[in-house]
């Protein structure tokens, strides 16, 4: 697929097992507690809580979680202060990776990400030493129901959507970032299951690796993501 790596899909699905499901809601709730001191608690007038709490409800994350978590963010309950910041550097066999991070320490989480880099034999770079060569877009996986991506292109004709692609009973739609709640109604209202819908970082040009490359990156990729304040890891990997 155009612009989209395995290691994104291979996340979606790691995201599904149950070992991983305390490690999700832990991130969600920091997500959304960020989303709502930004942007208020009324997901309808506030369209990246909206996209988040759709994620809660797909990995069966408790209602009182999403409430308390909303609460924390617009101060009606006591919380963390947590900070965004993204990260850019190298993994191995060169591959480009973007970190993004939710933190209360910022100088703990870049001494842990550093360190990491350099034990898993990547190291961190300089801001825009490899943001450049990402998109920022919309991305939605979806279960296809059969249909093959000239038929869910035909569906979204109307719409800004630069790539679709089917693979092992999934569909990923690249749209424009600031159409996917649109898209995605329309792909629910058409009686899909949409697995996600969220705004990603997405590699102009994925680079192929070959097997032993690609698990060192993709070991390297998942020891960043389990780290505590990472919230999101983005990679060329192809």
């Amino acid at each position: 697929m155009a612009g989209h790596s395995k290691w994104a899909n291979i996340k979606h699905r790691k995201a599904s097992q149950d070992s991983k499901r305390g490690k999700i809601f832990t991130k969600l709730i920091k997500e959304i507690t960020v989303a709502a001191r930004a942007g208020g608690g009324e997901p309808d007038h506030n369209p990246r809580l909206r996209l988040l709490l759709d994620k809660a409800r797909h990995v069966n994350m408790p209602s009182d979680n999403t409430t308390r978590a909303i609460k924390k963010g617009t101060g009606e309950l006591p919380g963390v202060h947590y900070e965004a910041h993204m990260y850019e550097g190298y993994g191995p066999a060169g591959s480009a990776v973007l970190v993004e991070v939710l933190t209360d320490n910022k100088n703990r989480a870049v001494a842990d990400l550093r360190k990491t880099f350099s034990r898993r034999g990547g190291n961190l770079g300089e801001a825009g030493s490899v943001s450049w060569m990402f998109n920022h877009e919309g991305v939605i996986r979806v279960k296809p129901e059969g249909l093959s991506e000239d038929d869910l292109l035909e569906a979204l004709i109307d719409f800004d959507v630069e790539d679709i692609s089917v693979h092992d009973d999934l569909a990923t739609i690249l749209c424009d970032k600031k159409q996917i709640e649109t898209v995605r109604k329309i792909l629910v209202d058409k009686g899909l299951t949409v697995e996600s819908a969220e705004l990603e970082w997405v590699a102009k040009d994925p680079v192929e690796l070959d097997e032993k490359n690609a698990t060192k990156v993709f070991d390297f990729l998942e020891a960043i993501e389990d780290m505590e304040d990472v919230q999101n890891v983005y990679s060329n990997a192809g």
